[in-house]
């Protein structure tokens, strides 16, 4: 797939990753968007360990005991000992969570979802503010600069593929949160263009109504 240049950078408010440039299959490809209210797909995408900046990580760690007895798992086995440097994660470093069994160790294997997420609901804190950023996009990524469908997207191994809302449209709410209202304006047009362009087949920006470049891989 091609990348088509943004009018400007969009800088992430964590400090990083910044993006110049998208990758227009985000407006094409399709997903179950509605993760949670899936029948189906036994929470695929949290089989592996997730990229995780490493103040993220930090952050986790020095939450509370209550936390700690929600994950089932001591806090030294929830990551990588690995650090690895990226100027695309806000600290410039990342490391990479634990798999447990079949799941992510932040994955609840008695119900659905991730823990994280759920701890921060039952307390009333900002689940962006301890929910790795890769995990949030998903199945949207990052790299280099360019915004575009995560490698399992792509090459059609995500489970929920096929049908329901655009990448886009899926992860709109978070681009805007994330990189501003700006971006998705931009977006939001070039998709429009996009679609003017398809004619009147089912192609780019034409689910909204619900909600050749090779990525590293940035796995859920």
């Amino acid at each position: 797939m091609t990348s088509l240049p943004l009018s400007r950078s969009y800088r992430c408010v964590l400090g990083a990753p910044t993006l110049d440039a998208v990758d227009p299959g985000i407006f094409a490809l399709r997903y179950f968007a509605r993760c949670m209210a899936c029948g189906f797909c036994k929470d695929q995408c949290c089989s592996y360990g997730v990229d995780i900046d490493a103040a993220n990580a930090d952050a986790l760690s020095h939450l509370g005991a209550d936390f700690e007895d929600l994950v089932g798992a001591p806090r030294e086995a929830w990551f990588i000992a690995e650090t690895f440097e990226d100027p695309e994660f806000p600290s410039g470093r990342y490391t990479r969570t634990q798999v447990r069994g079949d799941h992510c160790v932040f994955h609840d294997g008695e119900g659905r979802g991730c823990k994280i997420h759920a701890y921060c609901a039952s307390r009333g804190l900002d689940y962006r503010r301890y929910k790795p950023l890769v995990s949030i996009l998903f199945p949207l990524t990052f790299d280099y600069g360019r915004l575009g469908p995560s490698s399992e997207a792509l090459d059609g191994s995500l489970i929920c593929s096929g049908d329901g809302p655009s990448l886009y449209d899926g992860g709109r709410a978070e681009l805007a949160y994330f990189f501003g209202e700006e971006l998705v304006i931009e977006l939001d047009g070039l998709c429009e263009r996009l679609r003017t362009l398809s004619g009147p087949t089912r192609g780019a920006c034409d689910g909204g109504a619900a909600p050749a470049i090779r990525y590293k891989a940035r796995t859920r």
